[in-house]
C-alpha cells in the first residue's frame, strides 16, 4: 500500500507492535494531521524519507532498538515510561489513540523520559538479566529437591552451600528413606543444579571482566559496598547519569526514597516508593546490609554515619538509607571525571 510522503510534521507518536506500528503525526501546534500504519519492515524506510522531527515511543521491549536507529536518521526520540502516556489517551482505546496520545505527551515540557542506551548498554543489562534467571531458578530448584526430599524424612541444612554439602552424603546414604526411584530423580535435579551453577560462574566472569576493562566500573567499584555486579549494573541501567539533574534525581529513580502523601499543607512520609530497577536496588541494598555488618567503621568516614543513624532508627532502615547514599555518591562518581571514593579517617579534619 502506498503511502504519502509526510510533510510539515513536526512530531511523531509510534505506537509499537511486534509486527504492526501505528504512527500519529502532529504538527508544531500538536493538531494531528497523519496517521500511517506500516509493518515493521517499511517503518525505518518511512522515517528514514521523513525529515527531521521530534519522535515518542513508550518504553517496551523493542524500543531501545528502534530509538537508536531513528536517532541515526537525524531525529530526536524521546521514549516515555508507559504509566505517563495514559493521562493522554483520550476515551476509548486503540492503537490510532494510543501513537495519537504518544504524539501528546512527548510535546510536554514536564514529561519525563527514559533514557536511551547503548549497545554495550544493552549487552551489559542482558548478562545480568540472564545471570538473575538463574539464580532464581538455582532457589527454585534447590527449594524442589528440599521439599521432596522432606517428603521421605530427609531434612536437609538451609543454604546454597550447605545444601550442595549435604545433597551428595544424602543421595549415597542407603540407611535413610529415599526410594530407588527417589533417589535417581533427585540425582538428576542435582546434575541439573551443578550445571546451573557452572553457567551462573561463567556469566559472573564475564561480568567482571567487563568491570575490569571500563574506567567507570573501576571508579564505581571503590565506593564501600559496590562490587563488579553492582557497578556494571548502574552502567547498564543509569548510563553516565546525565539524565538525572541531582544525585537524589537518582536514589528517587531507583525507589530508594519514601514515598510521599502530603495534603492541606501536611507532609507524610511513607516507606520507599520502591519504584524503578528492581534489580539494582536489590543490589544495592544487599551491597549496603554488606558494609553495615562488615564495613572498618574506625577507618571510612561513613562509619560514624552508620553509627548514628544506628542510635535511632533500625537496623533495616539504615540499610536502605544507606544504599541511598550510596547511589548518590555512584552518581557523583559518573558526572565527574576521574573521581573516586575516599574513604578518609573520620578523625581527621
Amino acid at each position: 500500500m502506498a503511502h504519502r510522503k509526510p510533510t510539515n510534521v513536526a512530531v511523531y507518536g509510534v505506537d509499537l507492535g511486534k509486527n504492526v506500528f501505528h504512527i500519529a503525526g502532529a504538527d508544531a501546534d500538536g493538531a494531528i494531521i497523519g496517521n500511517w500504519k506500516f509493518r515493521r519492515d517499511k517503518l525505518l524506510q518511512f522515517f528514514r524519507e521523513a525529515q527531521p522531527a521530534l519522535i515518542g515511543m513508550e518504553a517496551c521491549p523493542g524500543s531501545q532498538w528502534l530509538a537508536r536507529h531513528l536517532q541515526t536518521f537525524g531525529h530526536r526520540v524521546r521514549i516515555i515510561p508507559a504509566q505517563f502516556v495514559k493521562p493522554y489517551v483520550k476515551s476509548n482505546k486503540n492503537d490510532v489513540i494510543d501513537a495519537a496520545a504518544i504524539a501528546e505527551a512527548v510535546t510536554r515540557p514536564t514529561m519525563r523520559f527514559v533514557e536511551i542506551k547503548t549497545e554495550t548498554q544493552a549487552e551489559l543489562q542482558a548478562l545480568h538479566r540472564i545471570r538473575d534467571r538463574m539464580v532464581t531458578g538455582r532457589t527454585r530448584l534447590i527449594c524442589q529437591m528440599r521439599a521432596l526430599c522432606i517428603e521421605f524424612g530427609v531434612a536437609i541444612h538451609q543454604g546454597v552451600g550447605k545444601f550442595k554439602a549435604d545433597m551428595p552424603r544424602v543421595l549415597a546414604n542407603e540407611e535413610n528413606d529415599l526410594t530407588p526411584m527417589m533417589r535417581r530423580l533427585l540425582g538428576d535435579l542435582f546434575g541439573d543444579l551443578c550445571h546451573l551453577e557452572e553457567r551462573i560462574t561463567e556469566v559472573t566472569r564475564e561480568i567482571e571482566a567487563n568491570a575490569a576493562q571500563d574506567e567507570r566500573s573501576r571508579r564505581l567499584m571503590t565506593v564501600p559496598g559496590i562490587g563488579p555486579l553492582i557497578a556494571t549494573a548502574i552502567l547498564a541501567s543509569a548510563g553516565d547519569g546525565r539524565q538525572f539533574r541531582t544525585a537524589r534525581d537518582m536514589a528517587a529513580w531507583l525507589g530508594l526514597v519514601p514515598r510521599q502523601h502530603s495534603t492541606g499543607g501536611k507532609t507524610t512520609l511513607l516507606g520507599i516508593s520502591r519504584r524503578g530497577n528492581c534489580y539494582l536496588r536489590r543490589l544495592l541494598i544487599h551491597g549496603a546490609r554488606s558494609c553495615v555488618i562488615h564495613l572498618d567503621r574506625s577507618r571510612d568516614r561513613l562509619g560514624a554515619w552508620i553509627d548514628t543513624l544506628q542510635k535511632r532508627m533500625h537496623i533495616n532502615k539504615v540499610t536502605v538509607a544507606l544504599a541511598a547514599k550510596i547511589a548518590r555518591v555512584a552518581w557523583v562518581i559518573l558526572n565527574r571525571p576521574g573521581a573516586t571514593y575516599e574513604r578518609r579517617d573520620p578523625t581527621v579534619a
